[in-house]
């Protein structure tokens, strides 16, 4: 039964140590203690204390491994047939991107219904430590921004910021503000390994030089360097094009992007820019030409538009339980491949006429889902840089796949891990078979049964096995449910209103 017991804790910590992307050695490092100790840890054949495990939960940034009020778990009763109204939230790509923005601005800055979200309380608790003041100023979820006039880059809250990957979009507003300073290591979902080249190799002709050691990013800006030609992006990645536009926003001339990402999170950006006095031309293309500005100090006021990976969330979740709810304030420009790929596996659904979010841009509509029997598609299903299917609604074609009848491939080429929590499915009754990292084929239909999942360290695969749990008969336990909480805010109470049955409760 110890045995059992220390194996178990021994699997949890191999998982929370993989998340940070941390080796045994690494790990070993920071514990003061030995690899091969680590390794007898992870496999459950090391006796533990309870001030060893408090350190290495404290060490991985864990729920999974702490003690004291412990991690949150999720208990859902199915099966779940859901109904009523739901609006989409605002955009947490976007919320993030425009936190790292508000430091190219002096004066104050509004965004109106931010995600109120982990990844967002990481940020803030970040650019608290900087100096910046920000205020929550209602229910509705308005945030204040207040930068001081000059930042405290040598009192950043590492921790804080160890916790959150959008940290490395601090190196584009930063570096017109210091001549040198360091960032902790981003941290993030696991999704495998994702350099930071891309973005150095966007930011150099802003004269921005980067080291990495001792866990920190060490930039040193080169003074006179600005950009001599177009800056072609090695990758048409969205943090990389915003990072991109954040040192051009400060760079007093034009300065054009090429390869540009022209996702939704890029848009809202640079319709913020523009309200600082920052022209861009193209928006929404590849081709970003950025008129820069020498300083910026203005009072602002912006409204991200709504998360199209939230709606596709909610698209799946009614498809799952075979529901007709209506999913309001969509926006039909980020999610019109997923809904014509959709359509061809027999989904039905009723589309309002479009209307505008409150950013003045974005256009949105209103979707009916309505139960509807699906069939697999002709073709693998494979994501694309906007226009294309995007990369983080990929995760929910699995659970859509499994409740549909006939074979589908899945091909996640992007990241090497995230395919691989998808087979976590398999728990609840789906078929689905790994054929590589990158690829898993799925079967179905699905008769799904209840069961206890440890929730996958990568967001987007957490909030699918959640949804395969409303369509299950019987009880489910999604234990673990932190990397939700990072993206989505009270997404479990507000299944409830559809009329899930989700508890959230803590072991004692």
């Amino acid at each position: 039964m110890t045995e059992d017991y220390l194996a178990r804790i021994g699997y949890l910590i191999r998982d929370a140590r993989r998340h940070r992307g941390w080796t045994q050695s690494q790990l070993a490092e920071v514990l003061s203690t030995s690899q091969s100790a680590v390794n007898r840890i992870e496999k459950g054949h090391q006796n533990l204390t309870l001030d060893m495990v408090a350190r290495i939960g404290a060490a991985l940034d864990s729920e999974i491994v702490t003690f004291g009020t412990g991690p949150t778990h999720l208990r859902v009763t199915g099966p779940t047939t859901l109904s009523g109204s739901i609006d989409v939230k605002s955009s947490k790509n976007a919320g993030v991107a425009l936190l790292c923005a508000s430091l190219l601005n002096q004066g104050r800055t509004t965004l109106r219904k931010v995600a109120r979200i982990e990844e967002v309380n990481r940020l803030l608790e970040v650019l608290e430590s900087l100096g910046v003041r920000t205020r929550w100023l209602n229910d509705s979820n308005d945030l204040e921004i207040v930068p001081p006039a000059q930042l405290d880059l040598a009192g950043i809250d590492a921790e804080a910021a160890r916790r959150t990957r959008s940290i490395i979009m601090f190196l584009g507003p930063l570096l017109h503000r210091e001549p040198r300073f360091d960032l902790p290591y981003a941290g993030g979902c696991d999704l495998g390994t994702r350099t930071v080249e891309p973005h150095l190799t966007a930011l150099r002709p802003f004269g921005l030089e980067v080291k990495t050691s001792d866990g920190r990013y060490q930039a040193q800006v080169v003074p006179e360097v600005s950009p001599q030609r177009p800056i072609v992006l090695t990758e048409r990645g969205d943090t990389v094009t915003e990072n991109a536009l954040m040192a051009a926003a400060l760079h007093p001339g034009v300065t054009v992007i090429r390869n540009a990402s022209s996702n939704y999170m890029v848009q809202d950006l640079c319709f913020y820019l523009d309200l600082l006095g920052v022209r861009i031309d193209g928006i929404g293309t590849t081709t970003l030409t950025v008129h820069g500005v020498e300083a910026i100090d203005v009072d602002v006021d912006y409204a991200p538009s709504e998360d199209p990976i939230e709606a596709m969330s909610l698209l799946a979740a009614a498809i799952v339980t075979e529901s007709e709810i209506t999913i309001r304030r969509v926006p039909i420009e980020f999610l019109e491949i997923e809904l014509a790929l959709l359509e061809e596996m027999g989904f039905r659904y009723h589309r309002s006429e479009e209307y505008v979010a409150d950013n003045g841009r974005t256009r949105l509509v209103d979707l009916v889902t309505l139960p509807s029997t699906l069939h697999s598609p002709i073709d693998k299903i494979h994501p694309m840089p906007f226009p294309g299917l995007n990369i983080d609604n990929l995760p929910f074609f699995a659970v859509i796949a499994a409740t549909a009848d006939g074979q589908t491939l899945l091909h996640d080429w992007v990241y090497e891990n995230r395919a691989i929590y998808l087979t976590e499915l398999t728990k609840l009754g789906a078929t689905v078979q790994l054929l590589d990292p990158h690829r898993v084929r799925i079967e179905g239909p699905t008769h799904w049964s209840g069961t206890e999942v440890v929730c996958p360290p990568a967001l987007r695969p957490a909030v699918v096995i959640l949804l395969a749990m409303l369509a299950a008969k019987g009880t489910s336990v999604l234990r673990s449910v932190y990397v939700i909480n990072r993206g989505y805010e009270d997404l479990a109470a507000r299944l409830n209103q559809l009329g899930a049955s989700i508890e959230t409760f803590r072991d004692l």
